[in-house]
């Protein structure tokens, strides 16, 4: 088990320890699934790069903008958002620890099956 509150705490510290001010921790890593806490100061950035197959980010504390196509989105602690299928960054506007869910492949669906149906079975 892992509690949420230590890893912002303990990634923030490590953040603020850090020349390049982030940090990250990847605390789930059962098959396709990830999730990693990251901690950005105020005015650092995760430069823009590829999306998963699926993805989400939820903010935990701070305020940060997901930049990509569209000028980007600005989210704040409490925010949840699917992550755009098209390169993306992020950047921290004040210090900000964040929530990475990301789903690194998804299965084929069998020839001729629909979406809905594969859900059900």
């Amino acid at each position: 088990m892992v509690n949420l509150e230590t890893l912002v705490r303990d990634q923030l510290d490590d953040a603020r320890a850090s020349a390049h001010g982030r940090s990250a921790h990847l605390f789930v890593h059962d098959g396709p699934l990830r999730q990693t806490v990251i901690a950005l100061l105020a005015g650092t950035a995760l430069d823009e790069h590829n999306t998963p197959p699926a993805a989400s980010l939820q903010i935990l504390r701070g305020r940060v903008r997901l930049t990509g196509l569209g000028g980007g989105q600005e989210l704040v602690a409490g925010d949840v958002t699917a992550i755009p299928h098209a390169r993306h960054g992020l950047q921290a506007i004040e210090d900000s620890v964040v929530l990475l869910t990301a789903v690194t492949e998804v299965p084929e669906r069998a020839p001729g099956v629909a979406v809905g149906a594969a859900a059900r079975n």
